[in-house]
């Protein structure tokens, strides 16, 4: 009979980790999660696994049980491009990593023959490299081989494009990592997220009126722009220097003088007139204010957002006829609404409601419905699915002068919601997990942070065979 791996789960969340090899045959012995909620969530979906502690760091290390396997996706922001980057100098979080090392330590000649480690692909480039080469130094020291592979799940024909730094540890004195290989595929070409939506789905998120007429207004911005003999923008567009003329090439606006601006036209083509200094500036689109980063930062903008501006005014100068007009739509909403981003390709035919969109800080990305964009933690940038239409009892009752004041028919409140619950946990392989005790918000939020359970089952099942191999010879 073979052998039955026993393996830990730190930092589990979800549970991604004991899902993929607990479908391997191995047995969980020990978790821990730090949030409560999902500590009872863990509980609910491995109802055969007790042993779940909270917070690691106040869990004696001579209490963890002996294992042979060690699974950790420790805390990513520390090196996530979205936070500061911190690294190990981020308190609390970024020395999460040093417990893993000393669990390693404490179980001595116990210590587990394989280490399953995941993070953020801005791992193995943080800080330069240096992170990465502490990372593999501790490993080292502690007795172990250390291979890693940035990976994302789309690779393996998953409808999600979600790059992840993979690690896997072996013992020393049980084999090396010469010949093992991780299971890298290249099946992009068979991604297709429509085939994991489900129509039927009545636990949905429908969108917000002003969110339908907003992707109609951009829709008319295509259509405009196609029907007046242009290929649709492959830079991003910032609709804010539509009429503008403002002073940026030589100087960054904020490092000029209150008559430098004076009469010019800042944000959608605003007259800068009046006040001090500081009110012209506030005329200004966002991204050429001063930020609390630019305090001591050059007075000079960056190569690319001097090109983003000059590519934006050239296109306004082409298309300012229709664009006059069209500016009026959109001139009292927020700024990332004001910001487009078209990542279909020149030759597409220009329908928003058949690709995937993500409301993000940057601006509205559109993409086609190959694969969603990585589940985030951030419950406002989950993708919108324009094309599915909505059971009959999740279409709210609007009044008609309520969908007369947005511009909309009975048609464009039909169609249209959210990436489901249950198709981003399908995205995660977590399908088979209960999510009914957390809030929708607070399910995309635990989604965002999990490891993705398929790609870990095949590198899990890789380096178990590997490790197999060595204990036969």
């Amino acid at each position: 009979m073979s052998k039955k791996f026993r393996f830990i789960d730190l930092f589990a969340g979800l549970g991604g980790f004991h899902l993929a090899l607990k479908q391997l045959g191995c047995e969980c012995v020990f978790a821990s999660e730090l949030r409560e909620d999902l500590q009872r969530l863990y509980r609910k979906n491995f109802s055969d696994m007790r042993n779940i502690a909270g917070d690691i760091t106040k869990v004696p290390f001579n209490e963890i049980p002996v294992h042979d396997i060690l699974c950790a996706g420790f805390p990513c922001q520390p090196f996530s491009k979205a936070g500061y980057q911190l690294g190990f100098e981020d308190e609390g979080r970024g020395n999460m990593f040093d417990y893993i090392c000393e669990i390693i330590r404490v179980q001595g000649d116990n210590k587990p023959g394989i280490l399953l480690l995941e993070n953020v692909a801005n791992l193995k480039g943080h800080d330069e490299g240096r992170t990465w080469k502490i990372i593999q130094e501790k490993l080292d020291a502690l007795g172990y081989w250390v291979k890693a592979e940035i990976l994302s799940p789309h690779q393996y024909g998953i409808p999600q494009h979600r790059k992840r730094m993979y690690i896997v540890g072996l013992r020393k004195d049980k084999g090396d990592l010469e010949s093992f290989q991780f299971p890298i595929e290249r099946n992009e070409g068979k991604c297709d997220i429509r085939k994991i939506i489900n129509e039927d789905d009545t636990d949905i998120q429908v969108l917000k009126l002003e969110t339908l007429k907003q992707l109609k207004v951009w829709q008319a911005f295509v259509h405009q722009t196609l029907r007046h003999g242009s290929q649709l923008p492959s830079f991003p567009v910032w609709a804010m220097e539509f009429g503008a003329d403002y002073p940026f090439e030589e100087i960054a606006p904020y490092c000029l003088k209150k008559e430098n601006l004076q009469g010019k036209h800042g944000k959608l083509g605003q007259i800068i007139d009046g006040g001090t200094f500081d009110d012209q500036i506030k005329q200004l689109p966002i991204y050429a204010q001063p930020s609390k980063r630019s305090k001591g930062a050059s007075c000079h903008f960056p190569d690319w957002k001097i090109r983003y501006i000059t590519l934006n005014r050239k296109f306004y100068e082409t298309h300012h006829e229709w664009l006059d007009k069209w500016i009026g739509c959109i001139r009292t909403w927020d700024n990332s609404f004001q910001k487009f981003e078209w990542n279909c390709g020149p030759d597409d035919n220009g329908n928003l409601y058949d690709k995937i969109i993500q409301f993000r800080a940057s601006g509205i990305r559109v993409k086609q419905p190959t694969w969603s964009p990585a589940l985030n933690l951030i419950g406002t940038q989950i993708p919108i699915l324009p094309w599915v239409h909505l059971p009959q009892e999740c279409i709210p009752p609007y009044r008609k002068a309520e969908l007369k004041a947005f511009g909309l028919s009975q048609r464009d409140v039909s169609r249209g919601r959210y990436l489901s619950v249950r198709e981003a946990a399908l995205l995660q392989g977590m399908e088979l997990l209960d999510f009914s005790e957390l809030t929708h918000a607070r399910a995309y939020e635990a989604l965002g942070n999990a490891v993705n359970t398929q790609v870990v089952k095949k590198i899990a099942n890789r380096i178990i065979n590997h490790y197999k191999r060595y204990a036969r010879n």
